[in-house]
Parts: structure tokens; sequence; C-alpha cells
């Protein structure tokens, strides 16, 4: 097979890989065998941990919460490994291909997909979570400073307004902020921007009950939850 068509068929099993592993549906599936219930019916409908949390409590929100973020640096650690010396695939794919130039667009778009499939999965009729914790385990992998220090603005924010999608929109923001502090490549600040746009998007519900005061907050439940 000619470099180029490898290289080409190497990166579309990437992206279709990436996909499917963000489109595993982890919170629907530990709830429909925790307790038999589709999580989707639940809360606010959404897939990820943060319904869960609300709906059967710590313990499998927390397992939602790490398999997502694994999740995401999954497809991020597929591709590295891909296109590393040792593995064979990059040095047949690659002949002729400038990889410095190239391997950042692709891991990002390898975590664009990721996200893709964990917000609209195939398996659910397209209707999942809201890709934050996926897009942590991502950040982690691309650059672990940047990804700790949005951890921290959402841990921050989280501890002051105890309202995670307001946490979330809020790292959102500050992701590209801190790509470009840390001087990381133009693809990962686009990347940020990007990625960081589709989670605000995708909480635009959210944004509505906070500007009506009636987005849930973490705790004891209250009427407006």
């Amino acid at each position: 097979m000619p470099p180029l068509t490898l290289w080409t068929a190497v990166n579309v099993c990437l992206l279709v890989v990436a996909y499917l592993l963000g489109a595993f549906p982890t919170g629907y599936l530990l709830c429909r065998w925790l307790r038999g219930i589709d999580i989707r019916t639940q809360g606010s409908g959404s897939t990820g941990a943060t319904n869960v949390l609300r709906t059967l409590g710590k313990g499998p929100g927390l397992t939602v919460l790490l398999v997502d973020i694994a999740k995401g640096a999954a497809a991020i650690a597929l591709t590295q490994w891909a296109y590393a010396p040792g593995s064979g695939i990059g040095v047949q794919a690659t002949a002729g291909i400038n990889l410095d130039l190239w391997l950042p667009w692709l891991v990002i778009g390898t975590g664009l997909a990721a996200i893709l499939g964990h917000s609209k999965p195939i398996w659910l009729n397209f209707n999942g979570g809201k890709s934050v914790a996926t897009s942590l385990g991502i950040l982690l992998m691309l650059n672990w400073i940047v990804g700790v220090a949005t951890l921290a603005v959402f841990t921050a924010m989280l501890g002051v307004s105890r309202i995670v999608s307001l946490s979330s929109i809020t790292g959102a923001i500050a992701l590209p902020i801190l790509m470009v502090a840390c001087k990381q490549p133009l693809a990962y600040v686009l990347f940020a921007i990007v990625g960081g746009l589709y989670v605000i998007w995708r909480h635009w519900t959210n944004i509505q009950r906070l500007l009506a005061g009636t987005e849930p907050r973490l705790g004891p439940k209250s009427p407006a939850s």
C-alpha cells in the first residue's frame, strides 16, 4: 500500500476508534445494571457523572467520572502509540510525511472525535453527556499541567458555587488561556477553543437555568432541583 494511502487509512481508523471510545455509554450501562433505569429519563437527562451522582449517589457517580476520563485519555494515547517509532505503524504510514508538523493535528482530531462520541453516542440515538470528564482525560494526555490547571479552575469554582455546570463552563473558558500561557502548539490552542465552545454549547440548558436561578447545586436536594 502506498505510504499516503496507508497514512490516510490509519488516521481514519484512529478517528473511528476514538469516536467509539468516547461513545461507550458508561453512565447508561451502569444505571441499567444497578437500578434497571434509563439515566436519560432522570434529572437533567445527561448520561454523565453529575446526573449519575444525583440519581444513584457518590459511588456510581465517581465510577462514571473515572471511566469517562479514561475514555478521553485512551483516545489520545492510542494516537500517540500508533505513531510512536516502535509501533511499526508510524514508520510505514509516515514515509515522506513531516510528522512533527502533522502529529499535533492528528492528536486533536482524535480528541474531538472522542468528545463527539461521548456527547453524541451512536448506541443511544446520539443522546449522551456534556463531555467534560472525557475532555479532562484528553487534556491530561495533551499536557498534564494544562489538564491539572483546568481541573483546579473547575474545583475552585465548584467550591465557591457548588454548581457543576457553572464550574464546567468556567473551566472551558479558562482552557484556551491556559494553553496559550503554557505555550502549547497552535493545534492544541485551537482544540481548546473549539472544544471549550462545544462544551459550553452542550450546557445551553444549564445556562438558561443559571440565568433563571433554578440550576441545582451539589448537596442536599432543594425544591429547585
